[in-house]
């Protein structure tokens, strides 16, 4: 059995009207320019919510014709593309049907169950769930074989990424239409297997939860998480930011289920600080407050220190890790004199992999007063990290540091920590990418397009670790 999803008749149902319906029915009716728009029925159970839901679509629509970015011979066809169903039974001339109903397992299963009674066994029934197994909505179903997962993102029209998840049920050919749907859809699709989180929110625990640690174990907070893994690696936002975006309310449930999900996988494992800030009622942005107190704009109120305050700079270091020319060059743009043997007295200088400023100065017989550790991970221009062992000269380490913000970057201190703060956050998100990879929830390439897409990281997980190069990759883990 196959389904043609290109051909010019098709059909596709949507039940549910929310934002997440609004905008499947959106992309579905105005379609690719390749192949055009498709019919798209939708129907919800809130009397007149379908109907509301067509006008906001056109009104959304008209906006776009104002702007000169759509034709009104567009907005006409999609017009005639869009269609209210009354019932469900109105939607028994479906090639596909995609729920996108609140999340509720019991909710969706009944659901499933009455299309099933409506629809002929040859149209594909899909979930738009995040977070529920499609194999759990599928179970009580005479032909499973159908069901498939269609996970879009919000808002739909602007976020390209659409997880298509197969179940241990699920036909290829199904794959391979829903596959062939999204592209018409003029998404990106990418095929995932039915495990929690899917792909996007399982790869996506992996920043949170590796800056967590960080924020637990005491080495740095949560404003100098969130500077380096901006300013040194290129993500749009840190951790903490993004937590208090999405919710507190929404991340620390789904870290839980990921968590039992995976048999208390360590690398997946919540943070107790998560569960107060959950517990407290502190849920981000929405409430005003959550790692970050916000403004009635959303601005941050007082975030807290990332960088150090400028200091008279030493005039001589010694750089211990004279084979780094990344290090060589930061101490001599600075116009500082790099000594190669140790002097005594000026600040020493090292750039570990992986390792803390404490095991360094142990392993090389360094003196742990004078030495400072530097993280010349990614872009070093914005800013540097440093740390220091225990028991070390506040003095020596604040003049070594200002000889590193001469570059204008700005300088993080943090406490003694293996990785730092850019290396272990990275690793991190690389290692659980590879996992993915590895354990065929999808491929290397879905992986890395699906981070990108879904969670505007700046590269994905494998090609993260190919930025920090697979050696020092595998030494930081």
């Amino acid at each position: 059995m196959a389904l043609d999803v290109n051909r010019s008749d098709l059909v596709v149902g949507v039940v549910g009207t929310g934002a997440m319906g609004r905008g499947i029915a959106q992309v579905t009716a105005q379609g690719s320019p390749e192949s055009g728009g498709m019919k798209a029925i939708m129907f919800d159970a809130a009397a007149g919510g379908a109907a509301k839901a067509k006008a906001a679509i056109l009104e959304t629509l008209k906006g776009l014709v104002a702007k000169g970015r759509l034709t009104d011979a567009d907005l006409a066809k999609t017009d005639a593309n869009l269609a209210v169903a009354d019932t469900l039974d109105d939607l028994r001339a479906c090639h596909v049907v995609v729920e996108a109903v609140f999340e509720n397992l019991e909710v969706k299963q009944k659901l499933f169950g009455e299309l099933e009674a409506v629809v002929p066994p040859e149209t594909i029934l899909a979930s738009n769930t995040s977070s529920i197994r499609i194999a759990s909505i599928a179970r009580s179903l005479k032909h499973r074989e159908r069901v498939c997962g269609m996970h879009y993102f919000n808002p739909v029209p602007l976020m390209k990424l659409v997880e298509v998840i197969r179940a241990a049920d699920t036909a290829p050919w199904v794959t391979d239409a829903m596959v062939a749907l999204g592209k018409r859809q003029t998404r990106v699709p990418v095929v995932v297997g039915d495990t929690p989180g899917f792909l996007v929110n399982l790869g996506g625990t992996a920043i949170g939860t590796e800056g967590l640690r960080i924020l637990q174990e005491g080495r740095a907070s949560p404003a100098q998480v969130d500077a380096v893994m901006r300013d040194s690696c290129g993500f749009r936002m840190g951790p903490f930011e993004l937590m208090d975006l999405t919710g507190i309310d929404v991340n620390f449930p789904a870290r839980k289920i990921i968590y039992e999900g995976f048999f208390h996988d360590r690398r997946m494992t919540p943070s107790p600080y998560h569960e107060s800030l959950y517990a407290a009622g502190r849920l981000g942005r929405k409430t005003g407050g959550g790692w970050y107190a916000y403004d009635a704009k959303g601005a941050k109120v007082d975030p807290g220190a990332d960088h150090l305050p400028s200091v008279v700079p030493a005039t001589r270091v010694v750089v211990m890790d004279s084979h780094n020319e990344k290090l060589v060059g930061l101490v001599m743009a600075a116009g500082a004199q790099a000594l190669g043997a140790d002097d005594g007295r000026s600040p020493i200088l090292v750039a570990p992999i992986g390792k803390d400023c404490t095991t360094t100065v142990v392993e090389r017989g360094l003196d742990p007063r004078r030495t400072v550790a530097i993280d010349l991970t990614g872009d070093i221009a914005k800013r540097l990290t440093i740390m220091t062992a225990p028991g070390a000269d506040d003095l020596v380490r604040d003049a070594a540091a200002a000889i590193l913000a001469r570059s204008g970057a700005k300088v993080t201190l943090i406490k003694d920590s293996p990785g730092f703060i850019a290396q272990r956050m990275c690793a991190m998100i690389a290692n659980l990418g590879c996992e993915m990879a590895m354990i065929g929830i999808a491929s290397a390439a879905d992986v890395d397009t699906a981070m990108t897409l879904g969670l505007n990281y700046p590269r994905g997980p494998l090609a993260l670790a190919d930025w920090l190069g697979v050696k020092d990759c595998h030494e930081i883990l």
